[in-house]
């Protein structure tokens, strides 16, 4: 065991121990921040990273956020806000990389993170928050270099996705086990999203409780809001007085978005009229596994003969997305597996019931017959019984929506950045020790 950012290792001087950082370098190597998510590698992660970082800037911490280039345009450094600086770091081709090919870019990162810190005057950072496995193999290297704790937010674990795999999909590889083993073995403090979270990081990997802070995620209550669902149908030139069924978020087996489809085409099965008034929307781009068979869903929905009911999106802003929740009835989160599930926590903060599987996260995020419904199993008739439920049954659906206002209105920003504050703090503390 040894002390992690002692000045006799580094040569360096830190600040006192326990206070909160001033200055923090973000990992994020292979998702940019000011990527839209929805499609590709960007998604909740991306999310988080941003929104952590505004907060933690607000509260006087200086970010600097590290990500691979994936651009020969992209700048070099770029200011998401007074105190939040998104660097890019040239490693591998200027292009999109399969998450499986970057572990061969890694040293390469590394060795870039270094350079842009070797320009500054001597411990220019005092913490290093690494995002997801890969950020956190280049956090293990630096934090020694530097001389500085590191603390490490998973956002999902390969043991628990091969444990919930889908159908088609591919299981994690061993090499992304062993990089995760590594790194929770490693890392000063770990961040979970929640209290299963830190089960799974305790039981499937052996971290001890005591190094692992809860630390829920959050959501833009400013952006995602209650407003007018008519207006907002206009907008979005949807039926003022149909049902809408939304699906947000990457187009991959993970997320499931064929059950809904399944689900709706059941619907119908049990009764046709709903045809004139239902319409289901899915909003996203392929990702993972699923740019293999990108016209997937349009083939599914043909097969199962709802092809006029359903509207498929490209990735949407946020303030364009709060639209989407706002016009829905119900928005389904049909995962087989979520560390936590910011589409839920989005669409309850407008004030839409969500129906999502029982599984992770989403166990956390909804809060089953107050702010939705949860789905216990993968049959797409039991998610038809859920929806049939809110469809029939207006005044329960107006129960459930406020149930979800209020759920969402303790998950702001801000508690979080808060949350993770401490846990930086207790990082910088004459305790804190990693393997």
């Amino acid at each position: 065991m040894r002390l992690i950012g002692s000045g006799a290792e580094a040569g360096r001087t830190g600040p006192e121990r326990g206070r909160r950082p001033r200055r923090v370098a973000m990992l994020s190597m292979h998702t940019s921040p000011l990527e839209q998510p929805g499609t590709g590698d960007a998604g909740g992660l991306n999310v988080y990273v941003v929104e952590l970082s505004r907060q933690l800037a607000a509260l006087g911490v200086e970010v600097e956020v590290f990500t691979r280039a994936v651009s020969s345009r992209a700048p070099t450094s770029a200011e998401l806000v007074p105190g939040v600086t998104v660097r890019h770091v040239d490693a591998g081709p200027f292009e999109e990389v399969h998450r499986e090919d970057l572990p061969a870019w890694l040293c390469a990162f590394t060795a870039d993170v270094l350079r842009a810190e070797a320009g500054q005057e001597p411990g220019w950072f005092d913490l290093i928050h690494s995002h997801y496995w890969l950020s956190g193999q280049v956090a293990l290297a630096v934090a020694r270099r530097w001389g500085v704790p590191f603390v490490h937010t998973s956002h999902t674990l390969a043991k628990v996705k091969n444990d919930a795999l889908a159908a088609g999909d591919r299981p994690e590889p061993p090499g992304r086990v062993r990089g995760e083993q590594e790194v929770i073995a490693g890392a000063t403090r770990l961040i979970a999203s929640t209290e299963d979270e830190r089960e799974h990081l305790g039981g499937l990997y052996g971290a001890a409780a005591d190094r692992v802070d809860v630390v829920a995620p959050g959501v833009d209550l400013d952006v995602f809001r209650p407003g007018d669902a008519a207006r907002s149908r206009a907008l979005l030139g949807l039926d003022p007085d149909g049902d809408l069924l939304l699906f947000v978020g990457r187009i991959q087996p993970l997320k499931a978005p064929d059950l809904l489809l399944h689900a709706a085409a059941e619907l119908l099965r049990r009764d046709p009229g709903r045809r004139d008034r239902l319409t289901v929307a899915v909003v996203g781009g392929p990702s993972g596994s699923g740019l293999e068979q990108p016209d997937v869903l349009v083939k599914l929905a043909a097969d199962l003969g709802i092809s006029d009911l359903v509207r498929f999106q490209p990735p949407a802003p946020q303030r364009d997305l709060a639209h989407w929740y706002r016009a829905a009835t119900a928005v389904v989160v049909p995962s087989h597996s979520e560390s936590f599930g910011l589409v839920a926590l989005e669409a309850q903060a407008c004030g839409t019931p969500v129906v999502a599987a029982a599984v992770g996260g989403l166990r956390t995020a909804v809060a089953d017959g107050v702010s939705g419904l949860l789905v216990p199993g993968r049959d797409p008739a039991r998610y038809a019984d859920a929806l049939d439920q809110l469809l029939r049954q207006p005044h329960w659906r107006a129960r459930l929506a406020a149930g979800a206002l209020g759920r969402a209105s303790g998950f702001g920003w801000s508690t979080t950045a808060r949350g993770v504050l401490r846990s930086y703090r207790h990082a910088l503390s004459p305790a804190a020790v990693a393997v």
